[in-house]
């Protein structure tokens, strides 16, 4: 799930709360959503509207923080599926990094190479017939990607909103330096004579998610993105 996924949720909610009688306010068009980590997401719809914010968690199958925000926590493998169903489409002005230098601290060089590697990925599960699956034995580095690849629609929310690239292209560096860890720590392709197995599926399939974030990312900022640099 994305946050627009998580923000239509707690929307019916509302709702469905309105209609029951539970509660009598104006159902609003959309809600704020945070990203707390990999598949942990936070609103405070119910602080905004002024009502208790059990009455909507119940009704999302979440729970309520200490602060009054209704928190859903999700599957990591729901986010990375939503993420690659739902890119999400948006406005932005122009932004963009210099290439040069071609080091992993530039972070022009960073995203566009972590694109690339991405592509990579997919050129070569394409070939063996590998195809996308769920996330197995996840490791710490592949939860930090997809934490920072669940707070990207929100991140590219906000830079539409406040007519600055600046919020998504920080996100997309994060993504970008997370997904660097993982291509090297937690390998999609098989070392030696190690045959393809799920585990791999599972990394071709968040190597997936990448490059439709990283692709969709280098769009709306303006830059088409290079499968190779």
């Amino acid at each position: 799930m994305t946050p627009g996924d998580v923000g239509g949720a707690l929307v019916r909610a509302v709702r469905d709360a309105v209609a029951d009688g539970e509660i009598d306010v104006p159902v609003p068009l959309g809600v704020t959503v945070f990203s707390r980590g990999p598949g942990v997401y936070e609103s405070p719809v119910a602080l905004r509207l002024g009502v208790e914010p059990g009455v909507i968690a119940r009704r999302v199958g979440g729970v309520v923080t200490g602060s009054g925000f209704v928190r859903l926590v999700v599957p990591v493998g729901r986010v990375v599926e939503a993420v690659v169903r739902d890119p999400g489409v948006v406005s932005v002005p122009p932004g963009g990094w210099s290439e040069w230098p071609r080091t992993f601290e530039n972070p022009g060089f960073s995203v566009r190479y972590a694109y690339a590697r991405a592509c990579w990925v997919g050129r070569w599960a394409r070939e063996l017939g590998i195809g996308a699956g769920e996330l197995q034995d996840v490791a710490a580095e592949e939860l930090a990607l997809v934490g920072a690849l669940g707070d990207v629609q929100a991140r590219a929310k906000q830079a539409e909103r406040e007519r600055d690239a600046r919020p998504l292209m920080f996100c997309l560096e994060r993504v970008a330096g997370a997904y660097h860890d993982v291509h090297e720590r937690c390998p999609a392709v098989p070392k030696g004579d190690e045959e393809p197995g799920a585990v791999h599926a599972g990394r071709v399939g968040l190597a997936e998610a990448v490059q439709v974030v990283l692709g969709n990312g280098l769009n709306v900022i303006g830059e088409t993105p290079r499968e190779r640099i």
